[in-house]
């Protein structure tokens, strides 16, 4: 029969727990785990300590184990990695956080970066009436048809205006539908070409709906922004944009058809026009979460970043080790 007293005037270790059974009690059960698991104790040592059998050690820490006193925790390497990535490069860009999807198939993309972007938005704690903006991009249109948490109330509209584009990413009224559909909110559309003539753009100001879209910029809480590559090395732009400009060869990417050069400093883009948040809009929004993947999106995020036109990062892993590279 077991020791229950113990050779060294210990407390009784084993107490009643149904008919047949025995438990640990859990002062022992610390006790054993912090010996063994803390002071790296052998489970010889500790049944000298605490005058049991090393057989009974065993059964002890077992039961720690299953009780919840003791929680062994493992850590996956690439996981560990993902996190000092994400670390080095939060610091590097002056950012208030980036998230890092690790290794992943190209075709899954936009679930691996749903994921992270659905830690964001539960990270800030949206509520029923908050205001979330989107841009229109790839990436962003990647995101929107995934899986993202449940934030019932809240508000989605578009940054941008539509575009005479055929590609779907382009299409901003329908990513604002998808992405309110995920997350269980409430679509407000943007009925206006991004870049109207002037006329039609004086009218536009004018028009209720317009305006109550450009009344939500302003109060909006959170913004996902698609960051554009150098437009030198797009196989698509927007058919508004003035591809024969001079300044279009010194851009290093653009948000929200806001374009700027390797330093952040936005270019002098014919925009007075242009139906789009601005720089001064985004700056104002208290979180900016920027979504980019890719070789040749890395100029573009570390100027993006630097300028501030962003204050959250979420790129996959590949990108993130280029970027630090890049960065020295």
């Amino acid at each position: 029969m077991e020791n229950t007293g113990g050779a060294h005037g210990h407390q009784p270790i084993l107490e009643a727990a149904g008919a047949g059974s025995t438990r640990f009690t859990p002062e022992v059960m610390h006790a054993a785990a912090t010996l063994y698991y803390l002071k790296e104790a052998t489970q010889a040592q500790v049944a000298q300590q605490l005058g049991i059998s090393r057989a009974t050690v065993s059964r002890v820490l077992s039961e720690a184990r299953r009780t919840g006193i003791v929680r062994i925790e493992v850590i996956d390497p690439a996981t560990r990695r993902a996190s000092e990535v994400e670390e080095r490069l939060c610091e590097a860009l002056g950012l208030a956080r980036v998230y890092v999807a690790r290794g992943f198939h190209p075709s899954l993309t936009g679930a691996a970066l749903a994921a992270r972007l659905g830690e964001a938005l539960t990270e800030i704690g949206l509520k029923a009436g908050d205001v979330l903006l989107v841009s229109s991009g790839r990436t962003v249109w990647e995101v929107s048809q995934e899986a993202l948490p449940s934030f019932p109330g809240v508000v989605v509209t578009p940054t941008v205006g539509g575009q005479d584009e055929p590609e779907a990413w382009y299409q901003t009224n329908e990513i604002t539908r998808m992405f309110a559909e995920q997350l269980d909110g409430r679509p407000v559309f943007l009925y206006a070409p991004a870049q109207p003539g002037a006329d039609l753009h004086r009218l536009l100001l004018q028009d209720p709906s317009t305006r109550r879209v450009l009344d939500l910029w302003s109060q909006a809480r959170v913004a996902v922004l698609g960051i554009g590559a150098p437009p030198l090395t797009r196989e698509s732009l927007p058919g508004y944009v003035p591809r024969d400009a001079p300044w279009l060869r010194e851009a290093a990417g653009d948000i929200c058809t806001r374009f700027f050069d390797e330093d952040g400093r936005p270019l002098p883009y014919p925009e007075e026009f242009l139906i789009a948040t601005t720089y001064e809009v985004l700056q104002a929004i208290p979180h900016t979460i920027a979504m980019a993947v890719g070789p040749t999106k890395v100029p573009s995020i570390i100027a993006g970043a630097r300028a501030g036109w962003f204050d959250t990062l979420i790129t996959d892993e590949d990108t993130a080790v280029r970027m630090l590279d890049r960065l020295g």
